[in-house]
């Protein structure tokens, strides 16, 4: 399969010679195993802990395993073996001084977190790496945001309905490499899998039926205000198992819970959360949305190009090794922005508009957002799925969701 340039990969040389340890943590599927090997195939040793004999050598005697196969190593799949962590340290803290000892990637961030923390918390830099995002799919993995660059001379990249080709078809790098794989097939497979190995390992999963009603309940809610009172009633499951099960799921990288952002205004704001899925493709395939035309007519057009946005957002900031810190907009009279991206200098707000038709009116709410929190709110921007870009007046500016 042809490798696709990322944009982590320097960011993970270039943590490997500063921390002892390195641990890669991402969805199932989402390119781990070959960046690692790509970056660390000639330097260290690698092994997956999802083969059994590898995975009962390093159970049953961790300190002859780590002998045997001392640093540099790469441990693939390191949450099969949730106890090797504390010889993990051992190893570590007698070679301390010595950088890129251990390479270490899994997929259940609930079971990683909890023994990083336990064990190798100091030791360890912990990266997540996220299917592909839109510019690294179009060759662009270094473009700037929009606001960290001049916004003239970036073209698009992709047609209206090539846009909504490439959201049906996802970020995973199997489905970009392998373009004439069969989506419906492959997402169904993604899912199940997902569900069979990541899930149901997990304290906080039992029916994997009821479970998978949850992650089509939330499908069904995407881009709205999350009210997990109103989808346990439907599901007839507690409110508290509602709250575990999106744990799991935004634990495992499945979804990104945006949450409101709150500041000392004399408004009434909403404190309810939204949720997105992490990748357009699966998202739309749990929609049960086949074709590029369901995608940009049909009801999920507006949610799924939000998701969209947001993701690409996400991912290109966290694939340069930062903390993504994203909000949305609502007051409690329903004034929303879709995005708001909170950065040392500023908010940068975001509207996101189905319509390929820029108008001064889609800017109106970054405005109203501006008259309430000011110097605070930066140049804002309008988000669509057409090919123009086009001033709105007041700092806004309207552009193509391929030169986000």
């Amino acid at each position: 399969m042809a490798y696709i340039p990322r944009t982590l990969e320097p960011v993970l040389r270039a943590t490997a010679r500063e921390f002892p340890a390195v641990m890669l943590t991402g969805p199932r599927q989402s390119g781990k195993t070959t960046l690692i090997r790509r970056v660390f195939g000639a330097s260290h040793t690698y092994l997956s802990l999802d083969l059994p004999d590898v995975r009962g050598a390093a159970t049953a005697d961790p300190r002859g395993f780590l002998a045997r196969f001392p640093p540099p190593l790469v441990l693939d799949e390191v949450q099969q073996a949730p106890g090797l962590m504390p010889y993990l340290r051992e190893a570590i803290d007698r070679n301390r001084h010595e950088k890129g000892l251990f390479i270490l990637s899994g997929s259940q961030n609930i079971l990683l977190a909890e023994r990083i923390t336990e064990s190798l918390a100091g030791r360890t830099a912990v990266l997540r790496l996220m299917p592909l995002s839109l510019r690294e799919r179009l060759g662009r993995r270094d473009l700037p945001l929009v606001w960290e660059r001049d916004v003239s001379g970036v073209e698009p990249g992709f047609s209206h309905v090539g846009l909504w080709d490439e959201l049906l078809r996802g970020g995973y790098p199997e489905l970009s490499a392998e373009r004439d794989r069969t989506l419906r097939l492959w997402h169904d497979a993604y899912v199940q899998t997902y569900l069979e190995r990541d899930v149901r390992s997990l304290r906080q999963v039992g029916d994997l039926t009821l479970f998978q009603g949850f992650m089509q309940a939330l499908v069904a809610r995407t881009g709205q205000l999350l009210n997990l009172s109103e989808v346990s009633r439907d599901l007839g499951v507690a409110v508290n198992t509602s709250k575990a099960w999106l744990s799991v799921l935004e634990a495992t990288h499945q979804v990104l819970v945006l949450r409101p952002y709150h500041v000392n205004v004399q408004k009434r704001l909403v404190k309810t959360p939204k949720v997105y899925l992490t990748d357009t493709g699966t998202l739309a395939h749990l929609a049960g949305v086949r074709t590029s035309d369901q995608a940009a007519s049909g009801p999920l057009g507006g949610p799924l190009l939000e998701a969209a946005v947001i993701g690409e957002v996400y991912r290109a900031l966290l694939h340069r090794g930062e903390t993504p810190r994203l909000y949305f907009w609502r007051t409690a009279t329903g004034v929303e922005v879709d995005l708001l991206v909170d950065l040392a200098t500023g908010l940068v707000p975001v509207e996101v508009k189905l319509s390929s038709t820029p108008n001064s009116r889609q800017a109106q709410n970054i405005r109203r957002l501006r008259c309430d929190l000011g110097d605070r709110v930066g140049p804002g921007w309008v988000v669509h799925p057409g090919d123009v870009t086009l001033p709105l007046g007041d700092g806004v500016t309207a552009l193509p969701l391929g030169c986000l």
